[in-house]
């Protein structure tokens, strides 16, 4: 348990010598960072200057260490080196170019590409023994003094951290993507009872240097969802919810349009919209920056992308809440049950959307709608339950990014979630005072 709020912010190390050459690393000791690891950690310092973190935890592996020396700078307090910080143990693995693993170990290797958690080598399970590990780093950092803390480690073991902070076991490893240098943040309140595990909040993850939607790291996807949240609006601004007519604000505005840039790399074949005219516009910037993104030449003619409205993506009704600052007393009009349905019907039909895309240039949906709609679905996503909707922070024009490595009704692979960097100053900060 924990006596007061906690922010942990989960940093992975940039790119190593053999991140670069696909040399399997694990926990051996022998990569540094190249040039553009380095780059990438000083992105991640500067994402992260405004913050005054009360302590900072790094792997013992030089690639780690040195990426938190990077971002840590010329703050006072020491850096801790904690040895359960190393990336996950992969034993005969280690040392090995990824095609000289599939010719020498074979089935083994094929367990470790599509069922880690019960991957066997030398006589251990790597995922689990990681898992376990994982645990035990969370009643260090969580025990230490202060309220926000930097930990600086590696993809599988921030993959763990993450995982584990939320309860979920080992079969979630991979389907929460680390990038290099990318930064997950984590939100820990103590319990009304002052007992027991603190709630849990993931404000974002994998927050990389470079845009999402180019981003590489992680099995090629053969189709993709992108969820967006809306433009923000005068009742979202104060952090209420938007009413049924709300229209977004000047600020909102701009952030629809940062948000279409940000998706120029991305051909979206299909743009789903929630009905609520936030939604709607922000859905109509994306289509028009798809539309004219192919026709940059004098003789081209533009590409036609629908924005198709679903029923099935409509905010929660909140009833007297809604758009309303006088209320005192929260009267729901619908409820968190029925809402879960709804969302779980949406994404059955966005999935499916997805069969006719794969494979084509336009392998991409964009989907459009308001934060609690969009929580909802990337715990469908991730096969939570009810209980998981407040585990989840989104911010207006916040970008989730989900791969299907396997096709459209394999498993989703969450690239990032609530990434708000192609905001600049219209975002709210990463670390927020």
């Amino acid at each position: 348990s924990i006596q007061a709020p906690k922010r942990v912010v989960l940093v992975r190390h940039g790119q190593s010598t053999w991140n670069e050459v696909g040399r399997i690393q694990g926990s051996s000791d022998f990569a540094v960072l190249t040039p553009k690891g380095e780059i990438q950690a000083e992105t991640s310092r500067q994402m992260l200057i405004g913050d005054s973190f009360d302590a900072c935890f790094h792997s013992p592996l030089a690639r780690a260490k040195r990426t938190a020396e990077i971002i840590w700078a010329a703050r006072p307090r020491p850096m801790l080196s904690v040895d359960d910080l190393r990336e996950i143990d992969l034993y005969a693995f280690q040392g090995l170019m990824k095609n000289e693993g599939k010719q020498r170990y074979g089935d083994a290797y094929r367990k470790w590409q599509i069922d880690a958690p019960n991957f066997v080598i030398d006589g251990h399970f790597p995922v689990r023994e990681l898992w376990v590990r994982a645990q035990n780093c969370w009643s260090r950092i969580l025990s230490s003094q202060g309220s926000s803390i930097l930990v600086v480690a590696h993809n599988a073991v921030n993959q763990a951290l993450v995982a584990t902070a939320a309860g979920l076991g080992p079969h979630y490893f991979r389907q929460l993507l680390q990038s290099n240098c990318g930064v997950t943040v984590l939100d820990f309140t103590p319990r009304f009872s002052g007992d027991g595990p603190p709630y849990t909040c993931l404000d974002r993850l994998n927050q990389t240097p470079s845009p999402p939607v180019a981003a590489g790291g992680g099995r090629k996807a053969r189709c993709c969802l992108v969820l967006v949240c809306h433009g923000a609006t005068e009742s979202t601004v104060q952090r209420f919810p938007s009413s049924d007519k709300e229209t977004m604000n000047m600020l909102g505005v701009i952030q629809s349009r940062k948000t279409a840039e940000l998706l120029l790399d991305v051909r979206a074949g299909n743009i789903f919209s929630g009905p609520q005219p936030c939604s709607v516009s922000t859905a109509a910037s994306i289509a028009e920056v798809q539309e004219a993104a192919d026709c940059l030449g004098a003789d081209c003619v533009p590409r036609y992308v629908e924005v198709q409205t679903l029923p099935e993506l409509d905010d929660m009704n909140w009833g007297t809440w809604q758009a309303s600052f006088s209320h005192s007393r929260l009267t729901l009009s619908e409820s968190l049950a029925h809402l879960w349905e709804r969302a779980g019907n949406a994404w059955k039909k966005l999935t499916l959307s997805l069969k006719d895309l794969e494979g084509t240039e336009n392998s991409t949906a964009v989907v459009v709608a308001h934060e609690t709609v969009l929580t909802a679905l990337l715990a469908h996503c991730l096969d939570l339950s009810q209980a998981f909707l407040g585990s989840f922070r989104l911010d207006t024009a916040g970008v989730c990014v989900i791969d299907f490595p396997d096709g459209y009704s394999g498993k989703g692979v969450v690239r990032c979630w609530n990434y708000t960097a192609h905001l600049g100053r219209w975002a709210v900060p990463v670390t927020r005072p």
